[in-house]
Parts: structure tokens; C-alpha cells; sequence
């Protein structure tokens, strides 16, 4: 497994705490000691335009560093879906996070939606078909829910709180090219939502890896979204990467 990461995710681009300083340390010592990094570039305007309109793209840009921050946020999991498509499973440790981007707007400390872009890039170019969205995030990606509303080809499903009731969904789901995982790390036990141990989210990582098996021709990747305990978030992506991993 491959991490996508670049230094310019430390920097501090906005004032919410996706962005607070020290956020990304701790998950970044963490997964260095565990596997290879590899470095993303920013995606271009033309990517971001496969989700977001003009207007959306412009009003971003008015903040000169929040733009490329968010940019290369995009390009990370651009990458990660490439690396995903050739065969390897990837996470991308990317910020700021995107599931809350719609086409026009934005809110929740996402700015353009990472994981929407990846999956539609791939789509334009032929490479997949049909794609599955699953989000373990604390909150409901409404952006990515909205972007692909009414399309036949990408499923979003938002696990909710349990990882029964992800095994319950996976076990009806079809066939897809590609799973795509909206890793959200603010339910945990000592997050936000306070509900979910590391051994769930090794679960989930089991149930996601075995079903890509399956159903995805194997191929998977999956990008941070919320998660907001610097000091436990690089343990508890770590469970379950570990899980999400060929092992």
C-alpha cells in the first residue's frame, strides 16, 4: 500500500480545525514508519471543473492559499485512484478534507470535493464505469450525495454508525470498477462522535478490503476526511489501514 501525502498539508490554510496546526503530525510519524509515501501534484482547473462549476472554482481562488492547498488536495486523490486502478490499494492523507463540497457550494471545512473528482477523472477517461462512494465519516458526505444524484454508475452509501450496518449493505451490493472510501476518523472513540474503537475500524477495513476483493476486481483506495484528535487519528488510521491493506 502506497501513501499519498505532501508537506503542504501541514501548512495552515484556513482558520477551522481541519487545518489547526499539529493536525496531520501524529497520523504522519505514525504511517511513515508503515509505508511508502509518495508525492502528489495539484490537479488543474479542468479536473476540478469535472464536479465544481466556474463560480465555485473562482470564489475559492479569491484566497490564493487556501486554492492550492485545496488544489493539491485534489491532485492527492487523483493520485491515489491511479495507484488504486493499477492495482495497489492507496490512502491519500490529504487535507483539507471535500465530502462536504457540492457542485456550487461548500461548507465543513471541505472546499472542492477530493473524492468526487478522483472517481469522475477516472469515468471521463474510460477507465472505470461504475463506482462505489462508501463514507465512514462521522457526518453524511452531502456533497458527494449531490454531485452524484441521479447517476446510475456511482453508488454513495454513508455507512452510519456501525460497521454491521456496512457488512449488512456490502453483502446486497453489485459489481463496480472501483471502491472509493470517504474515510472519516471523527466517530471514534476519543473523537468527536466517541463511538467507534480501532478494533471497528479494522473491521471496516477488513469488510471494505474483502468486498473490493470480490466485487471491485480488487481495486480500491481511500481518502482522509474528518478525524480531529491529533494525538490518537495516526493510531486509529492505522488500524485500519492495516485491515484495508493486501495482508
Amino acid at each position: 500500500m502506497k501513501i499519498v501525502f505532501h508537506e503542504k498539508y501541514f501548512t495552515e490554510y484556513a482558520g477551522d480545525p481541519a487545518s489547526a496546526e499539529g493536525r496531520l503530525d501524529y497520523a504522519y510519524k505514525t504511517l511513515k514508519e508503515n509505508f511508502e509515501f509518495v508525492k502528489p501534484e495539484p490537479a488543474q482547473e479542468g479536473d476540478l471543473l469535472l464536479v465544481h462549476g466556474q463560480a465555485h472554482v473562482e470564489e475559492i481562488r479569491q484566497d490564493a492559499r487556501l486554492y492550492e492547498i485545496a488544489s493539491l488536495a485534489v491532485g492527492g486523490a487523483i493520485l491515489t485512484s491511479k495507484i488504486a486502478l493499477a492495482g495497489e490499494p492507496a490512502f491519500g492523507l490529504i487535507r483539507p478534507p471535500g465530502h462536504h463540497a457540492s457542485p456550487n457550494s461548500c461548507w465543513g471545512f471541505c472546499y472542492f470535493n477530493n473524492i468526487a473528482i478522483a472517481i469522475r477523472k477516472l469515468m471521463a477517461a474510460r477507465k472505470i464505469r461504475k463506482a462505489l462512494i462508501v463514507d465512514f465519516d462521522l457526518h453524511f458526505g452531502d456533497g458527494t450525495s449531490n454531485t452524484f444524484a441521479g447517476d446510475p454508475n456511482v453508488v454513495y452509501h454513508d455507512m452510519g454508525s456501525s460497521p454491521k450496518e456496512l457488512e449488512s449493505f456490502l453483502s446486497v451490493a453489485g459489481k463496480f470498477d472501483m471502491l472509493a472510501v470517504s474515510a472519516g476518523f471523527d466517530r471514534a472513540v476519543a473523537d468527536w462522535g466517541g463511538t467507534l474503537s480501532d478494533e471497528d475500524y479494522e473491521q471496516i477495513g477488513v469488510l471494505l478490503r474483502d468486498f473490493s476483493r470480490e466485487k471491485c476486481s480488487d481495486r480500491r483506495f481511500a481518502v482522509l476526511e474528518g478525524g480531529y484528535n491529533h494525538a490518537t487519528i495516526g493510531r486509529t488510521i492505522l488500524a485500519f489501514l492495516n485491515a484495508f491493506d493486501n495482508f
